[in-house]
């Protein structure tokens, strides 16, 4: 995924009320920037580092910029939450997911489930659907070269519920996988944070023991582009 305009740099002043976030410009303007991530940002929302806005293309919005990138101990991490349904759309079209090869047709938002729309779905004639869903991963709170990315970094019930639903897809005879989408490059594993929400790794370890695939992926980043390269380790 190519960003369609040039990044503007800018340091990191504040997040607050979930959505916000004031960026103070090369130039020394303060600007207020749209934080496309309602999750707790643990890890990658520390005040004065490095950070990466993208202009917005309508000039009628309210918010002229959108924070895409932060730098955290010399690695890019995209907090954009907006990105990793097309990344990962992106890596299964081009190949990159070897794991998700071999379907003919794929659809994005397909409703399922209890009043649920799911990321991907993969099909292919004489072979069962393929449920995905996409999960962005941002957090890293240790700081050593073996220290896995995490997730959630907050309780989310949304996500325990779209476990339950991906288990009952395998019930029915079809194939489901959770896909960890991991937007930064100095981590080559990812675990359970079951301390920040135990309900959801309980209801992993449910939906694995009922079929449920998991796979993880990381992804290059860089100021011009967001791909997905590479398969991560399952510390679970």
């Amino acid at each position: 995924m190519k960003f369609p305009d040039p990044l503007i740099a800018g340091t990191l002043v504040r997040r607050y009320k979930r959505f916000l976030s004031d960026v103070a410009l090369a130039g020394g303007d303060v600007v207020t920037a749209h934080c496309a991530n309602p999750g707790s940002m643990l890890s990658v929302d520390t005040q004065g580092s490095p950070v990466w806005l993208s202009p917005a293309r309508n000039p009628k919005r309210k918010l002229r910029y959108t924070w895409e990138l932060i730098e955290i101990g010399g690695s890019l991490v995209g907090i954009n939450t907006a990105h990793p349904n097309g990344l990962a759309e992106e890596a299964v079209l081009g190949g990159a997911i070897a794991e998700l090869s071999g379907y003919g047709n794929l659809r994005r938002e397909v409703a399922y489930g209890r009043n649920s729309r799911i990321d991907l779905l993969l099909e292919e004639a004489g072979r069962p659907p393929c449920y995905v869903e996409v999960k962005n991963v941002t957090m890293r709170r240790g700081a050593g070269p073996d220290d896995p990315a995490e997730f959630p970094d907050s309780v989310t019930a949304r996500g325990t519920k779209h476990l339950g639903e991906l288990a009952d897809r395998v019930a029915a005879g079809e194939r489901a996988v959770m896909l960890y989408l991991v937007q930064r490059q100095d981590c080559d594993r990812l675990t359970i944070a079951g301390d920040i929400d135990p309900v959801y790794a309980e209801a992993l370890d449910r939906a694995m023991a009922g079929g449920v695939e998991i796979l993880c992926y990381g992804c290059n980043m860089s100021t011009d582009e967001i791909t997905v390269d590479r398969p991560l380790a399952l510390a679970l």
